[in-house]
């Protein structure tokens, strides 16, 4: 598709932006721009002050690093949630898949990411110092390691099992069960496998 087949400079930066995203080609940027220009002027004002106002206004909960319309997330202030059991994820998708399965009543922790030194990502650009304080602070039982299994995940799995083990305060560290296969990423797996893999964890040492 040419540029020079667009009539209108506006159409055309509509298109382009919206082929920005993810799984986005130009031929679906068009047609998503063509169905907007069906819509009220209001209908469509709504849909980008919604966008508008996310992204100035969403903030990340300063316990668990979720997102959230408060200094701290829903599930966080969530009484009737498990305390004791923290489950460990790489991203808010992730959240939402555990979330999805109804087979968790804990909190979370949000690392934002997985050691990858090929990606240039340590430990130290990671949420993992904050998770030994909450460890060490708060009267954590058990901490799921939830993270992708692949070598990246492990990775990080591993460097969090030797950071608790050492942070002092004995703490029961699990990781989910193998049903989600090796290489596959979390937010993929379907959720009654990823279901089954939170219910019957094991023993993070037992897989060392």
């Amino acid at each position: 598709m040419n540029d020079s087949q667009f009539s209108s400079k506006l159409l055309e930066n509509a298109i382009n932006e919206f082929a920005k995203l993810p799984g986005i080609g130009r031929k679906s940027a068009l047609r998503l721009v063509l169905f907007l220009l069906r819509q009220s002027t209001e209908e469509v004002n709504n849909f980008g002050n919604a966008f508008i106002k996310l992204r100035n206004e969403i903030k990340y909960c300063k316990r668990c690093h979720n997102i959230s319309d408060t200094e701290v997330c829903s599930i966080c202030s969530n009484p009737k949630r498990d305390e004791k059991t923290i489950c460990v994820v790489e991203n808010v998708k992730d959240v939402l898949s555990i979330e999805n399965t109804q087979q968790f009543n804990g909190l979370y922790h949000v690392l934002g990411g997985v050691i990858s030194p090929m990606d240039g990502i340590g430990p130290n650009d990671l949420n993992i110092n904050s998770l030994v304080e909450r460890v060490s602070n708060e009267e954590i039982q058990e901490v799921i390691l939830a993270l992708s299994p692949t070598m990246e995940g492990d990775t990080t799995n591993f460097y969090i099992y030797k950071k608790l083990a050492t942070s002092g305060r004995p703490v029961k560290v699990t990781t989910i069960a193998r049903g989600v296969a090796i290489g596959d990423e979390l937010e993929y797996a379907d959720e009654i496998t990823l279901g089954r893999s939170i219910v019957n964890r094991t023993l993070y040492q037992e897989n060392v």
